[in-house]
């Protein structure tokens, strides 16, 4: 199995659509055998999940994320764990502990959806939200 987490500063970063690094880790047997920072080269929402696909990537944990994007993940069978906050090791440990709290219904409020992405700024150097796919 292969988890991608949305990556800045050893956090999960909260905005799926303008993560700039996802953490990468590979997993045999339940546990973590390799792990690797990859930038996403200036790729943005819609083109991520096409992104995630080719990684080989099972499972996405990230913070906000719009539906759009959702939908784009859900087509590419990436399992979604969304609305997660913290550390991003700490994040997998507990998902793969089976214990992790994320929000199945979590959206990015740029779109008039329920949930905020949480402090990223989002607009003032970029276009939009996760949901523009």
């Amino acid at each position: 199995m292969r988890i991608a987490v949305t990556y800045e500063n050893g956090m999960i970063f909260q905005h799926f659509g303008h993560t700039e690094q996802f953490k990468f880790y590979d997993i045999e047997n339940g546990q973590v055998i390799k792990t690797q920072i990859v930038d996403t080269n200036g790729r943005g929402h819609g083109a991520l999940a096409g992104f995630l696909t080719q990684e080989g990537i099972d499972v996405l944990i990230c913070g906000g994320i719009g539906g759009g994007a959702q939908a784009a993940l859900s087509v590419a069978g990436i399992r979604l764990f969304g609305g997660v906050s913290g550390e991003a090791d700490e994040a997998v440990r507990v998902y793969l502990a089976g214990e992790l709290d994320y929000d199945p219904d979590v959206h990015c409020s740029h779109h008039g959806e329920k949930h905020a992405c949480g402090e990223h700024h989002c607009g003032e150097d970029k276009q939009g939200c996760a949901g523009n796919v």
